[in-house]
């Protein structure tokens, strides 16, 4: 078994910008949102969750193997499967499970055969390839995931080909979503001098929203652009993803129901918008920052600000995540 990890790198190519995502399918718009032009910077130089530093590494520099494949999803696989094999069990470090998987990335002895004959793993892995070596397992698992679906844009499909569960897919993308967040989770601050956020579109809105503090709260109102003084909760979170070319509902209670939700439990990203009240009766929603603030048109008699998301007495509903 060989197991060494070839990371002959430069120390300034521990921070390297990663590509998050490129898929239509809409549970991983719901956990990523609109990604296809993300850049998250993933400091491998230091702690990632649970990642150790030399996996986080391969994850970073194998995603780009397969254009749109989100690192995190090839971290999160590594979890699932093997605990970045940490894990005790047969077939890890050599052998195989009683499926007849073996490796960091539990190949099949014939998967990772034919992989390998489509595709030249790049150096620092093992002579001939092994499934055994994370260098080479981890490369292998991109090319296998480009050729499953993300190539084509699904996401979801690539994952389902890896192992055909559902249940399994759905928990690689919430730990790929627990990853992403634990990337940009310390930037999001609520400092609109200082918003770093998971997309574009997002950055767009929320500094469209930041550049629009201290005007007044007004029912219906839709903003200076539009002739109104000021805003109302709606109005806001419309205009401020209408700048970043998103077209919302206007009404807090329609863009709630317009979706997609973030799944209960997930964390919150810089972006999404929260919302007050009942599914049947939604009455406020906010911008989310990070930090646990968000930006939003209060009620009569106030004026646009920070302010934190949860309070106590409050009826938060739940948040969603706009994507085109």
């Amino acid at each position: 078994m060989l197991t060494r990890l070839v990371l002959g790198v430069a120390a300034g190519l521990l921070l390297i910008p990663v590509l998050v995502g490129n898929a239509v399918a809409a549970v991983v718009e719901a956990l990523f949102g609109d990604s296809s032009d993300t850049l998250t910077l993933a400091n491998c130089a230091t702690p990632i969750a649970d990642i150790p530093p030399d996996y986080c590494l391969l994850y970073v520099t194998a995603a780009p193997d397969c254009p749109g494949l989100p690192w995190t999803v090839l971290a999160a696989i590594g979890k699932v499967e093997t605990d970045h094999g940490r894990s005790p069990l047969p077939g890890v470090r050599d052998g195989e499970n009683s499926a007849g998987a073996g490796g960091p990335m539990q190949f099949l002895a014939s998967t990772f055969a034919s992989v390998v004959a489509a595709h030249q793993l790049p150096p620092g892995g093992a002579s001939p390839p092994s499934r055994y070596n994370p260098s080479d397992a981890i490369h292998a698992a991109a090319f296998l995931l480009c050729d499953n679906g993300v190539r084509r844009g699904d996401l979801r499909a690539a994952i389902f080909a890896y192992n055909h569960d559902d249940k399994y897919v759905d928990k690689v993308l919430a730990q790929a979503a627990a990853y992403l967040q634990a990337v940009i989770g310390g930037t999001g601050s609520g400092d609109c001098n200082a918003i770093q956020t998971p997309n574009p579109a997002a950055l767009t809105a929320i500094n469209y929203a930041c550049g629009q503090r201290g005007l007044p709260y007004q029912w219906g109102g839709n903003g200076p652009s539009q002739g109104d003084a000021g805003f109302d909760c709606s109005g806001l979170t419309t205009a401020a993803y209408a700048a970043a070319g998103i077209v919302l509902p206007r009404t807090a209670h329609t863009q709630f129901h317009a979706g997609p939700r973030v799944p209960d439990g997930q964390p919150l990203l810089p972006g999404d918008l929260v919302f007050y009240g009942t599914p049947t009766k939604i009455h406020h929603v906010g911008l989310y920052l990070g930090g646990g603030l968000m930006i939003d048109a209060p009620e009569f008699g106030q004026v646009v600000k920070i302010e934190p998301y949860r309070y106590n007495g409050d009826d938060y509903a739940g948040a969603t995540r706009p994507t085109r």
